[in-house]
């Protein structure tokens, strides 16, 4: 008799949060008292928040965010087989400016424009010479044309089939205009693994006709990093219900990149509650402003984050906008990264010209700091210190007895 082998079961999704009456008007009214208070003091936006995170004293200097420019758009919406990345972005090292860092991605997506060229006039046709060819491959789908279509993440959206071959494109692109990767500048991937899980199967539809489970997504993302090391950020690589994963993954990869939770962690106000159950093991979590987020509760969840060592990105919501205000907070609350998109439609220029702008006028006023280099959690040797603490502690206890 054959015996069928039974797979562990998949988590269902947390149903989501209903939204109480009237929470919509309460993000816009507390931004609308910020910039009241910001005016009434005579002082930019990014000061005003900055101020009343260090209790009311205004900073002697203060640190630009890092930029994730998202350059290329492999999701499930793009052509081709390739699913899982949503956004690969590129992160410029430390020492660059927002403006150097800006000007690089630039020369990077022109490049990958060039590249993409001659793949946007569209497949040649098929050769007439053999006629059984012709009727071997008449049922076959042709591979998708690349296009020059933008996403309304500001980016290129293209075509691939499997997980290299963005990644291997952005590397050609950097060699023809003599950058090096994990030198010169890094790359994220926003995997956004929750979009892509069948629950009918339990598995995540990673490429098209390819699923893997949860456990084999954390084998497909540590041979990535190994194959790829310039990558040191994935943004929800998982879902926050498969907490099991991510430990796995931290402890795999928490020495080599930062692990974003994003979708993970929607509700700020049940992470400032306490409840720890409701964000995944991670590296840090990816902040948003949106319409029911006081300024308070952003300056108390950094605040939180600091103290907790994580690393915190600050992200745009989905529904974009023309308010560059956005930006103001991400200086003034001290993330270490701001997520804004790719380089083209308005409302993402700007808030990039934004940034820029406020770089220009720490570093007139003199309160521009440098940042520091890229430092990554080792969640191994974390859990030995713990466990190395409890067992003094234990030792005291008994002492004492």
């Amino acid at each position: 008799k054959r015996i069928s082998v039974v797979e562990n079961t998949v988590p269902p999704e947390e149903p989501a949060e209903p939204v109480i009456k009237g929470s919509m008007a309460i993000g816009c009214i507390s931004l609308a008292v910020a910039k009241a208070a910001a005016t009434t003091s005579d002082m930019p936006l990014y000061l005003q928040i900055a101020s009343i995170k260090h209790n009311q004293d205004l900073p002697k200097e203060l640190i630009m965010p890092l930029p994730m420019i998202t350059l290329l758009s492999s999701g499930k919406s793009s052509p081709g087989k390739l699913n899982l990345m949503k956004e690969v972005m590129f992160i410029p090292p430390a020492w660059l400016t927002v403006k150097q860092g800006v000007e690089r991605s630039l020369d990077i997506h022109k490049q990958i424009m060039k590249l993409l060229e001659p793949m946007c006039k569209g497949q040649p046709s098929p050769s007439t010479e053999s006629k059984k060819s012709a009727v071997r491959d008449a049922g076959k789908k042709a591979p998708p044309p690349v296009t020059k279509r933008s996403s309304h993440l500001g980016c290129i959206v293209t075509g691939n089939d499997t997980l290299e071959q963005p990644l291997t494109l952005i590397q050609m692109a950097c060699t023809n205009i003599g950058l090096e990767l994990g030198t010169d500048l890094y790359l994220g991937i926003n995997c956004a693994a929750h979009e892509l899980m069948d629950y009918n199967k339990g598995k995540y539809d990673v490429l098209f006709g390819t699923l893997k489970n949860p456990d084999e997504m954390v084998d497909m993302y540590v041979n990535l990093i190994n194959k790829f090391p310039s990558i040191v950020a994935l943004i929800d690589p998982l879902r926050k219900e498969d907490a099991q994963q991510w430990e796995n993954l931290c402890s795999n990869l928490g020495s080599k990149c930062y692990l974003f939770a994003e979708h993970a962690c929607r509700s700020i106000s049940k992470h400032l509650d306490g409840q720890k159950k409701n964000v995944p093991k991670c590296s840090g979590l990816v902040v948003k402003y949106n319409n029911e987020t006081k300024i308070s509760d952003l300056l108390e969840t950094t605040k939180l984050l600091d103290g907790l060592k994580y690393v915190s990105v600050f992200g745009s919501s989905d529904g974009e906008s023309s308010d560059d205000s956005l930006v103001d907070l991400a200086v003034g609350l001290g993330t270490r990264f701001i997520k804004l998109g790719g380089l083209s439609r308005g409302e993402r220029v700007t808030k990039y010209n934004r940034l820029l702008a406020i770089e220009e006028e720490l570093g007139k006023n003199g309160i521009l700091c440098a940042r520091d280099e890229y430092e990554f959690i080792d969640f191994i040797e974390d859990e030995q210190e713990e466990e190395e603490e409890e067992f003094d502690c234990s030792d005291l206890a008994v002492e004492i007895a």
